[in-house]
């Protein structure tokens, strides 16, 4: 019979394996070096990518959740060097992963191939010069970012060939691995052919399907430190019919064992390094993007938290608001918060503040500090809480500050 673990203990351990709980590198944002940071990356596996920026772009949030203030130009320099340690895939979604795991997604590139080719792509079947000529490109004159391509374009093309075509063929060659990220400016990725940025011997790497898989798998239970079979595809977003047989591998190998965890409705696994704290203290705002929410159904699992991003619902139809933070103190998930960066105005905005049904009275304590070092990070003078949300007021107080209409 399955060893049983308290919902309780699940999420501590699930915390543990997120890199919460652990004493942060002490002083101001310069403590937090090149090693800190890449041992972060490395616990995660991946950093998701998102344009968004309303409050900060979402790869850089974990990172801060995690060891607190820090200079975001350093992690540029880590995360988008053309010859670094790391480099952009589909990973979960676009996302940026050490680059020695590149080649565990060959697979996917060749999924994409497949599934281009069996639905007829009519876009890539009309446009194989356009494909041509964008290698040429890139042979010719290096990484580029797409508008130095689309201002090529208009200048030795015509207006005929629409801009579009641009970003389409580069996107379509960046999923079937014929080109690669050859690092960003200003968030602008730069298109790369693999053989401008990436060594020898990571393109030569051809890792069969079934082994990439299984390391991708055991890579994810690790970073779980506990969950299910869904869990762990999720993370790579694997389908069962590779994701279960990898699982089963896992098990047999001794690298997770079966576990019970109450309420759950599902098998449960853990890892064998899996860390087991008596308790969590932290204090963070989650991005969207987090690995500890980004599955919905996980977080509502662990946290009893329902969370959707209403970035894409009508500005009327939107409950807790357009980019809200989860608010993580300790092992709960007690409230969300819509952050605004207002960089005219230097103020970090609370647009709303909501209390989680069930959790504990007060916190706003815990949150504040949270706030003040957020902003300082930003470079923010001031902060301002809008009265909406049954959290704002005494988040306010908490703040000294007046509530804005």
């Amino acid at each position: 019979m399955a060893d049983s673990i308290s919902p309780a203990v699940a999420r501590r351990i699930a915390l543990a394996a997120q890199g919460f709980g652990t004493k942060r590198p002490a002083g101001p944002s310069g403590a937090v070096g090149t090693r800190q940071l890449n041992l972060a990356i490395q616990k995660l596996g991946l950093l998701q990518l998102d344009s968004v920026n309303v409050f900060e772009r979402s790869h850089y949030q974990p990172v801060f959740a995690r060891l607190g203030p820090y200079d975001k130009t350093l992690l540029d320099k880590l995360t988008f060097a053309r010859r670094g340690r790391y480099v952009e895939y589909w990973a979960h979604e676009a996302a940026v992963i050490p680059v020695e795991h590149w080649p565990l997604f060959r697979w996917r590139m060749q999924w994409y191939r497949d599934y281009f080719t069996r639905v007829g792509d009519d876009w890539m079947a009309a446009n194989e010069e356009t494909l041509a000529w964008l290698r040429a490109e890139l042979a010719e004159k290096g990484p580029l970012p797409a508008s130095k391509i689309e201002r090529d374009v208009e200048q030795r093309r015509g207006s005929w060939w629409e801009w579009d075509d641009v970003k389409r063929g580069l996107e379509r060659m960046f999923r079937l691995g014929e080109v690669v990220s050859g690092g960003r400016r200003n968030f602008e990725r730069t298109y790369a052919l693999p053989e401008q940025v990436l060594d020898p011997e990571i393109i030569a790497a051809d890792v069969p399907r079934a082994e990439a898989v299984h390391r991708l798998m055991a890579m994810s239970a690790e970073a779980h430190g506990i969950g299910t079979l869904s869990d762990f595809a999720d993370y790579y977003r694997i389908k069962q019919y590779d994701s279960k047989p990898a699982l089963e591998r896992l098990v047999d190998e001794g690298v997770v064992r079966e576990v019970a965890v109450p309420g759950w409705g599902k098998k449960a696994y853990l890892h064998r390094d899996a860390r087991v704290p008596r308790r969590i203290e932290t204090a963070a705002l989650l991005s969207p993007f987090d690995p500890v929410v980004w599955e919905r159904e996980r977080a509502l699992r662990l946290f009893g938290f329902h969370y959707r991003i209403e970035i894409y619902t009508p500005a009327a139809k939107r409950i807790f608001g357009y980019y809200t933070l989860p608010v993580l103190i300790d092992d709960e998930l007690v409230g969300r918060i819509d952050l605004k960066n207002d960089r005219q105005g230097k103020v970090l905005r609370v647009q709303s503040a909501w209390r989680e049904e069930g959790a504990r009275p007060g916190g706003a304590e815990r949150i504040v500090p949270v706030l003040r070092e957020i902003a300082a990070w930003q470079g923010c003078e001031s902060i301002a809480v809008a009265d909406r949300g049954d959290l704002a007021r005494e988040l306010a107080g908490a703040l000294g500050v007046s509530l804005s209409t």
